[in-house]
């Protein structure tokens, strides 16, 4: 068969090439069909009056269990996702940042074997302002002989992810998806209102001169950091004997697609800022599934000192410090990091 590849038909065949479950493959389709309907949400803006901060029952600003200011658009991102998931069949609970604690699916409903877990609306805050912005999500298996899901049950290391994904919503609205057997992206046809494949088994380049990161956050960076960067803007005339360009959207989904596209290293370390919060990026909705999709596209992903997939996570919204994109960076940023560490260490046993 020749011809435009859907989403549906690429999870039949990838079902039929045994990569996944039935369940898996309906699980994702909802998620797609929820990722359409904030896709509408967002695209109509102003006029659908959905622009602007949410308001708490109280009557004031909310905000979600982070502690951040919650948009309109955040609270009707996760409802979306939340409904649209309750009744299929396919989960045993839904996690999300914007709740506190999971919530298992509904005794009304049929219970299924898979976790779920959401960043609804990553980098609302540029939702006023009309930059991109997208939805997170990382699917797990739910431990067997599970009567009562809980938090606990979520705290699995991102290896165990058994597909992971964003959307985009953008002058496109792209869905960029894994399975465990490389990384694909769906574009949407508004016409059809269907995902159609637009890029296959996507690689990252090795190598890059781009970076993604907050520069205002520069003076609360630990010495290791600072040292990365000050190769980078040193240029051509620097140790590291090229020029580097800065990008920054501040909406992880942007800058991370940007890397998937052309490459670069995207890093969000740990700053001063809030010292005792270990990152500012969220392990198991935004980084895990990010660096599963990273790494299944040749790129490589660690909090700066390792693997950010091996990290066993303790706590549902547990913070991590990001470097993520073209691997030979990556490789450089975590190994400055380390050496810096060990330098450090001996200096402080001497």
């Amino acid at each position: 068969m020749s011809g435009p590849v859907s989403l549906t038909r690429h999870l039949i065949e990838a079902q039929r090439a045994g990569h996944i479950e039935p369940d898996l493959r309906l699980l994702i389709e909802v998620v797609a069909r929820a990722c359409k309907s904030i896709s509408v949400a967002v695209g109509r803006g102003a006029l659908g009056g959905v622009l602007g901060d949410a308001v708490s029952a109280a009557g004031g600003d909310s905000v979600n269990v982070q502690g951040e200011a919650q948009k309109k658009l955040d609270v009707l991102s996760n409802e979306i996702l939340l409904e649209a998931n309750a009744w299929g069949g396919h989960l045993a609970a839904c996690a999300s940042e914007e709740m506190e604690h999971c919530q298992p699916i509904p005794d009304a409903y049929p219970r299924g074997a898979y976790l779920l877990l959401f960043d609804p609306l990553d980098g609302s805050s540029n939702i006023d302002v009309n930059v991109s912005v997208g939805t997170i999500f990382s699917v797990l298996r739910c431990p067997e002989n599970v009567e009562t899901v809980g938090d606990e049950h979520f705290l699995q290391p991102g290896t165990a992810q058994v597909a992971a994904g964003y959307c985009v919503y953008g002058p496109q609205t792209t869905l960029v998806l894994t399975i465990g057997q490389g990384t694909h992206a769906f574009t949407l046809d508004r016409e059809q209102g269907a995902f159609v494949q637009t890029r296959s088994d996507i690689r990252i380049p090795g190598e890059t001169r781009e970076f993604a990161i907050n520069m205002s956050n520069q003076r609360h960076w630990e010495p290791a950091m600072q040292g990365y960067v000050s190769e980078l803007l040193a240029g051509r005339e620097g140790p590291r004997g090229k020029d580097f360009n800065m990008r920054w959207v501040a909406s992880m989904v942007a800058d991370v697609h940007r890397i998937l596209t052309r490459g670069g290293i995207f890093i969000y370390p740990w700053d001063r800022k809030d010292p005792g919060k270990p990152g500012k990026l969220r392990l198991m909705y935004e980084a895990n599934p990010m660096a599963m999709l990273v790494e299944q596209a040749g790129g490589a992903a660690t909090d700066g000192r390792g693997r950010i997939l091996d990290i066993a996570p303790t706590t549902l919204h547990q913070r991590v410090p990001v470097f993520l994109g073209s691997k030979a960076e990556v490789e450089v940023a975590t190994r400055q990091h380390c050496e810096h560490d060990a330098a450090h260490a001996g200096a402080t046993t001497a």
